[in-house]
């Protein structure tokens, strides 16, 4: 029989944070501009902790067409699944229903150079290559709708951080992303490795966060890349989002 990976338990700092933003109480510090939906950044006070977090509530989502309402749900999947594989690379997140707007996602502010994104990472720091390749693939596996180059984050200790994965996870293939520059390479085995229990089974603390269909179509999308063992190219030149940053 195939084991479940399982989601581990964060460790260390990362418990902290964890605990903090699901148990600390948190006021509203201003709502950030340009995004689509309203988003808020937060002071989050637990004892004598103290952090910042992105707030998204439910109620600020806008409609969309193709993505049912309770975006913060793929906020929380999308952190899961990072954690699931080993790769840390999405934020703390947790969902919190008593927020001053109610239910959303609250994720823990990663202190960042705002000058850094993706396309200056690619073209001046190559050190960041092999990081920015795990978040390509993840994109890829979590089928993200809305991987702009600001989406990429590059914190104070050199460590890349993928945020706003609202729109990921659908069924049916809708990866709009700008990391587009390691198609055809051939992915990492250490990585290949890293997804494949995933094929199987999806752990269920992910699942509860999407529909069936969705799980399935995940545990699709993993098998497909374990087959082509590469990194796609967009033959249509249309799997953009937009605003690119």
């Amino acid at each position: 029989m195939t084991q479940e990976p399982e989601v581990p338990t964060p460790q260390n700092e990362s418990l902290l944070d964890a605990e903090v933003l699901r148990c600390g109480q948190f006021r509203l510090l201003g709502q950030l501009a340009n995004s689509s939906n309203e988003t808020f950044l937060v002071e989050v006070t637990h004892g004598t902790e103290q952090v910042w977090g992105i707030y998204k509530p439910e109620l600020g989502e806008r409609p969309l067409m193709d993505f049912d309402h309770g975006l913060h749900r793929r906020e929380f999947a999308a952190y899961l699944l990072s954690e699931a594989l080993g790769w840390h690379q999405v934020p703390t997140t947790v969902i919190r229903d008593d927020g001053p707007l109610g239910i959303g996602s609250l994720q823990l502010f990663i202190d960042h150079n705002p000058a850094e994104h993706f396309f200056t990472l690619f073209e001046r720091k190559p050190e960041t290559h092999q990081q920015l390749r795990r978040l390509t693939l993840f994109d890829l596996i979590a089928n993200n709708a809305d991987r702009k180059s600001g989406h990429v984050l590059y914190d104070n200790h050199g460590k890349i951080w993928g945020i706003d994965h609202g729109l990921c996870f659908a069924s049916l293939m809708k990866l709009r992303t700008v990391m587009w520059e390691f198609a055809d390479e051939d992915i990492d085995q250490e990585l290949l490795d890293d997804i494949a229990p995933f094929a199987e089974r999806i752990p269920e603390a992910i699942a509860a966060q999407l529909s069936s269909i969705e799980t399935s179509a995940l545990q699709d999308r993993i098998q497909k890349v374990l087959e082509t063992g590469a990194y796609p190219r967009d033959l249509t030149g249309r799997r953009f989002p937009w605003p690119l940053i």
